[in-house]
């Protein structure tokens, strides 16, 4: 086999020519030309099949959960659907440090965040006459919103600022954003319980409240939510595998596999838990799905430096991984002002929030590909 020149070493600095290719392959924990490019695309459309049909299933769930237990739909969805639908970024970030490439690890998770966005964006087009930002009506989606945009901001300080060790375990930043994290939640969770303040005049308020009562039993909940995380994380697992492989074949950059096409994988399952939930009539359970789905992929930069045996991986980062984290900030904000604003008009089936974010994702991406 003829000697490969790498794309990124494992620990997530350029290669070197000196190293053999049979060692960087044990390096890195597979061999990038182990399986023919048509195959590795084969296993990648599989998985993503298995995580689609997963994740467009979960929401019945998910809101049968909130019916029984009392939690509201945004805060289930930032809890519940978010958490899991999070499991392919748990599992490809945790591999990719594990075998020393956390910036690959930090990408996906930056790359995510911002993907997610864009797809809440995308899926806004199959509400129909409405935005979607206009018919969510409940403070607790504006402060899940703001609370991920102020844990971007930290992630964003700690890489301009600098790192450091603490204990030897993992770097004072991400030990901080994973606390934020923590504290979002908490304060997200009290929110619903308190609504400060109530919409009036909501477009399609009575189509929402129509769904809102499940008659789905415990045991089929757990059941149901067990067997369709366990299919998220095994075939998310796959597709960000198999995903990472191809990209490598293909000869993208480290920085720029982890942040676009890494996480476009992982971001499968989202894609189909916000689009089941649209469908359903489940806004404020879709909203909370992305925003809650991106406070649990920015608190796994903490899991990173604990799995990596390197340097704190914020310390590793650089301008790429500062502007990936604002690229997600600034959308997450268009967002949150769409949802302030309420504005009920549409161009080609999307709210103008959702036109803005498209092109603020596009204008985003040409910058990190400049950068990159």
């Amino acid at each position: 086999m003829a000697e490969i020149k790498p794309i990124i070493g494992c620990n997530g600095t350029p290669g070197s020519n000196s190293i053999p290719h049979a060692a960087r392959q044990n390096m890195c924990g597979f061999a990038v030309n182990a399986l023919p490019l048509a195959v590795l695309i084969a296993i990648f459309a599989i998985a993503a099949s298995a995580v689609w049909w997963a994740g467009s299933h979960l929401p019945r769930y998910v809101v049968g959960l909130s019916d029984k237990t009392g939690l509201g739909q945004g805060f289930a969805g930032m809890l519940v659907l978010g958490g899991i639908t999070s499991l392919p970024e748990l599992a490809t970030a945790t591999t990719a440090a594990a075998i020393g490439a956390p910036l690959l690890a930090l990408n996906d998770v930056l790359g995510s965040a911002a993907f997610n966005i864009l797809l809440l964006a995308v899926a806004d087009m199959l509400l129909g006459p409405h935005p979607l930002t206009s018919v969510v009506a409940k403070p607790v989606t504006l402060i899940q919103g703001v609370l991920g945009m102020m844990v971007l901001g930290l992630v964003i300080a700690a890489i301009t600022y600098g790192e450091s060790q603490l204990f030897g375990l993992a770097g004072l930043g991400s030990t901080l954003v994973f606390g934020s994290a923590v504290a979002a939640i908490w304060i997200a969770d009290r929110s619903e319980r308190r609504p400060m303040w109530l919409v009036v005049n909501q477009p399609d308020l009575a189509l929402a409240a129509e769904a809102e009562h499940s008659d789905i039993s415990w045991h089929q909940i757990l059941l149901g939510l067990n067997m369709l995380a366990a299919i998220i994380l095994i075939a998310g697992g796959v597709l960000a595998t198999s995903a990472t492989m191809i990209a490598q074949q293909t000869g993208l950059g480290g920085s720029v596999m982890g942040f676009l096409f890494v996480s476009a994988a992982t971001s499968l399952p989202e894609l189909s838990a916000i689009t089941g939930a649209i469908r359903n009539q489940r806004y404020e359970l879709a909203i909370g799905e992305v925003f809650g789905s991106n406070l649990f992929n920015i608190a796994f930069i903490f899991v990173i430096d604990l799995v990596s045996p390197g340097p704190p991986v914020l310390g590793l980062a650089g301008p790429f991984e500062a502007m990936a984290a604002l690229l997600a900030l600034l959308m997450s904000g268009v967002f949150v002002l769409g949802l302030i604003e309420r504005r009920d008009r549409t161009i080609l089936r999307m709210g103008v929030d959702s036109i803005a974010v498209l092109l603020v994702y596009g204008i985003g991406l040409a910058l990190l590909l400049t950068i990159a």
